[in-house]
């Protein structure tokens, strides 16, 4: 055994055949038995390249089921990438084994679709080996598409057309080569002519594939849609397939409802092949989808579809009035110009508009606000509560989902003691948490929150790491006390003040898990927003009664109480007694976290570093930012209220999920601490930082220029999850009367004359405000922006769009705004859209 397991670890696979190849079966069984043993016992050893083969010979030589072949051979720790699958075909023939083809089935179910091609190779060959059919799960189709692209550093490479015509996989993987999403990335190579799609097209042409096949995927895949690059090869198949007036005619249903609703580069694609045909199609049908065409955004689409129009009244002039009346859809149009033109083509051909009158709504017509959500209830129940920290680990942190976590924690680690530690243990084993021990993990809030996990899976832990959670709460208590107090000269710390109020709490979390009931936290959150609620507040001291409350979870609570003062129920708080009602008093009677100084400054990007600095060329230039600093007299020892401005390139503000739930009421303070994270979507095109936007609407407190700026960047994310986020927080605040339109739209303004973000982006979202009833808001945010962008010396692109936009709401709301330096550009001769747009606005701001 000994011999077999060094053979095994340096990856000699011919010694390990000869080993086996001199065993009889009950031999093999007892080796396959130890053989697993000592894998599972090696939870550290990584098998890969040689090992792996040599591993997967031992387990086909010796195991007596697929079953467990197969579970041995899927552990995380075997990587079968470079696996070599003819030995292991070689001992399965030796040994008469029946199920290697069942072997690789096996595994190709667990091969992971993100790294399809680790393992594709191993478990291809046995299937070609077995002469079986392969699979057309995701990942094995996504592996499939893969080996074509790596065939190309084969030593003897074939051509493309080459190997796909001999590929045994062909036919039946062929179709689901059209229906796994994200596969068309694998699909095109690096240099022109190369790829998929021309060597689909050659079979095609030659025979060896149905055009009709390929061309009715190719569809199927448009339909269904996709990311735009895993769209792109297939749209290139389509022209290299050049579909005939006839195969067009036959499929255009399909080629319709492209047209209609797929993303701007497949819809023209769609168009392209139906002008070609249209004198077969139905004309009843194409009016139908042109009426949709003609309100999209895409001006190209619509300008074509306008010249189709147009021809198709020359080809049936007997149905010219028919025709007319689409054409007059494009009203709908966003573009003034196409909409225009589009009018005007329909009174050519014979269409007369009907007298309307256009009634002004002053105001914007928004639904009333609903107010945020209750949080959920408090966890009771272990297994929920394991459920919900296993949900955490390993990912980021949302903000409700940890505060029921610590409140369940601080409930169930002393009253279900046993039945915690038993339901955790195997989680904590599993996710390999371990304890840190260093000086940096007083102030580490990933590395506290583990130390309380690992004491109430194992209440031992807990007595050691005392004397780290008595070292957090010493320095604490300082932190604590100074926290609000008014004239300090004592420096702020330097430690992230985030970091420093989790720490402490989970800190008194872990100390209390001593055997004494608790009735929970007093910070546990009654709002999705993360707000308390002061009544509930005042309810959770009168159930604590005489027992002292946790200082810092006292803390956390007060902060999530509303700003506002409550006379009535801060003598109620009073009369309590304790120094927790105190507290609640008087926090209730304004002596509550003040809101901080606002600064606007522009910062520049961060210094270039020594050596080869790739990403110092992608940071913005510069970024306009917010400063915080505590008002005149206020002491700010844990750096709360201050937020401090860093270069462009230095890193997001730290958890900025966490943020928004611990200050609720402070709007403005939160939204500065996170500028700089929403700032790199619209200037790095970094992803997923908008989506805070939503949460901080629905939080209260003064937003200032820090909120107003946070918008803007917003409605200029790149991604358009991040600008749909934004929409949602300006439709909120307008719905609840509390949108700075001005602000919001002076900054934007700013941003883009300075040419900070792209401008463009930011009319979808805004049109799509106008749309969900936010009119006014819309034409006083337009009013706020226009100024600065028509005296930049070049208008950036898009302000024709806004000034059409400005134009469509100032008509529509009847509101007349002076715009500074409109009047200008309306003056200026030629024929510019600018110049045209700017002259529309004129006439309707002015009435």
């Amino acid at each position: 055994m000994t011999h077999f397991l060094r053979c095994l670890s340096l990856g000699h696979v011919a010694a390990v055949g000869e080993l086996l190849s001199t065993l009889d079966e009950p031999a093999r069984r007892a080796l396959g038995d130890e053989l697993t043993a000592h894998v599972r016992s090696r939870r550290d050893t990584w098998w890969a390249d040689k090992q792996a083969t040599a591993l997967a010979v031992a387990a086909v030589g010796t195991l007596s089921t697929a079953t467990k072949t197969a579970t041995l051979l899927g552990r995380r720790s075997v990587e079968l990438g470079n696996a070599d699958p003819q030995p292991v075909v070689e001992a399965a023939r030796l040994r008469g084994v029946p199920w290697l083809a069942e072997v690789a089935y096996r595994l190709a179910e667990r091969l992971p679709r993100s790294r399809s091609w680790d393992g594709w190779h191993f478990v291809a060959g046995l299937l070609l080996a077995e002469k079986a059919p392969p699979p057309t799960a995701d990942a094995f189709v996504a592996g499939w598409a893969q080996s074509l692209w790596m065939a190309r550093f084969e030593s003897r490479p074939q051509s493309l057309v080459e190997r796909l015509r001999a590929d045994p996989f062909l036919d039946t993987l062929l179709p689901r080569l059209f229906e796994v999403d994200g596969i068309g990335t694998d699909l095109t190579f690096n240099g022109a002519g190369q790829g998929v799609p021309p060597a689909l097209a050659a079979l095609a042409t030659e025979g060896r594939l149905d055009r009709s096949t390929l061309l009715d995927g190719v569809l199927g895949r448009l339909l269904r849609g996709d990311r735009p690059t895993a769209l792109r090869p297939f749209m290139a198949l389509h022209d290299l397939l050049a579909p005939t007036p006839g195969e067009v005619t036959a499929r255009a249903s399909a080629y319709l409802r492209l047209l209609a609703d797929a993303p701007g580069p497949v819809a023209g694609l769609a168009q392209r092949a139906l002008r070609d045909a249209d004198g077969d199609l139905d004309i009843d049908s194409v009016l139908d989808t042109a009426r949709v065409v003609l309100g999209r955004p895409e001006k190209a689409l619509v300008r074509a579809q306008l010249s189709w129009l147009d021809r198709l009244v020359r080809q049936h002039p007997d149905r010219a009035a028919d025709i007319a009346e689409a054409l007059a859809s494009g009203v709908a149009q966003p573009s003034a110009d196409l909409r225009d033109r589009a009018l005007a083509l329909a009174q050519r051909h014979g269409h007369r508009p009907a007298a309307t009158a256009t009634v002004a709504v002053p105001g914007d017509e928004l639904p009333p606000p609903v107010p945020p959500a209750l949080a959920p209830p408090p966890i009771t129940d272990v297994d929920e509560l394991v459920e919900e920290i296993t949900g955490l680990l390993g990912q980021a942190w949302p903000a409700l989902t940890l505060e029921r976590v610590l409140d369940g924690l601080a409930r169930l680690a002393t009253r279900e003691q046993d039945r915690l530690a038993a339901a955790l243990s195997p989680v904590v084993r599993r996710a390999e948490i371990r304890g840190h021990d260093g000086r940096s993990a007083v102030s580490n809030v990933r590395a506290q929150f583990n130390g309380v996990l690992l004491a109430a899976a194992a209440p031992t832990e807990a007595q050691r790491r005392r004397d780290q959670w008595a070292r957090i709460l010493g320095q604490s208590v300082t932190w604590r006390d100074r926290l609000f107090r008014r004239r300090s000269t004592d420096e702020s710390s330097t430690q992230s003040p985030i970091s420093q109020l989790y720490c402490a709490r989970l800190a008194e979390i872990g100390q209390r898990m001593d055997g004494s009931d608790d009735p929970g936290l007093l910070a546990a959150p009654t709002s999705v927003t993360g707000a308390v609620d002061p009544g509930v507040l005042y309810e959770r001291l009168v159930a604590l009664g005489d027992r002292p409350a946790w200082r810092w979870d006292l803390t956390q609570a007060l902060l999530r109480v509303p700003v506002g003062v409550d006379d009535a129920l801060a003598s109620r708080a009073a009369a309590l007694g304790t120094p927790a009602g105190d507290e609640l008093a008087g926090w209730l009677r304004g002596d509550a976290l003040p809101a901080p100084v606002q600064q606007v400054v522009t910062v520049g990007r961060r210094e270039r570093r020594h050596g080869f600095d790739y990403g110092y060329d992608r940071l913005p230039v510069r970024r306009t930012v917010v400063a915080t600093t505590p008002p005149e007299g206020v002491a700010d020892p844990i750096g709360l209220l201050t937020v401090a401005v860093r270069r462009v390139g230095q890193g997001p503000a730290d958890w900025s999920d966490l943020w928004p739930a611990l200050l609720p009421g402070h709007r403005g303070l939160v939204a500065a601490r996170l500028l700089p994270g929403v700032a790199s979507g619209a200037q790095e095109d970094a992803e997923g930082f908008g989506a805070v936007l939503p949460r901080l609407a629905e939080c209260t407190g003064v937003g200032g220029p820090a909120f107003d700026l946070a918008l803007a960047y917003g409605l200029c994310a790149r991604h358009e999850a991040d600008r749909v986020a934004a929409l949602d927080a300006l439709l909120i605040l307008a719905a609840a009367g509390e949108l700075d339109a001005p602000g919001v739209g002076g900054r934007l303004g700013a941003l883009a004359a300075d040419n900070q973000v792209t401008l463009t982006r930011a009319v979808n979202p805004l049109r799509d405000a106008v749309a969900a009833g936010a009119r006014l808001s819309v034409w006083w945010l337009l009013a706020a922006a226009l100024p600065p962008l028509l005296a930049a010396p070049t208008a950036p692109r898009g302000t024709p769009d806004l000034l059409a936009l400005a134009t469509e709401t100032a008509g529509a709301t009847g509101v007349h705004i002076e715009l500074p330096g409109l009047a200008d550009v309306a003056a200026r001769g030629g024929t510019s859209r600018l110049v045209k747009e700017a002259r529309r606005l004129r006439a309707a701001s002015t009435g």
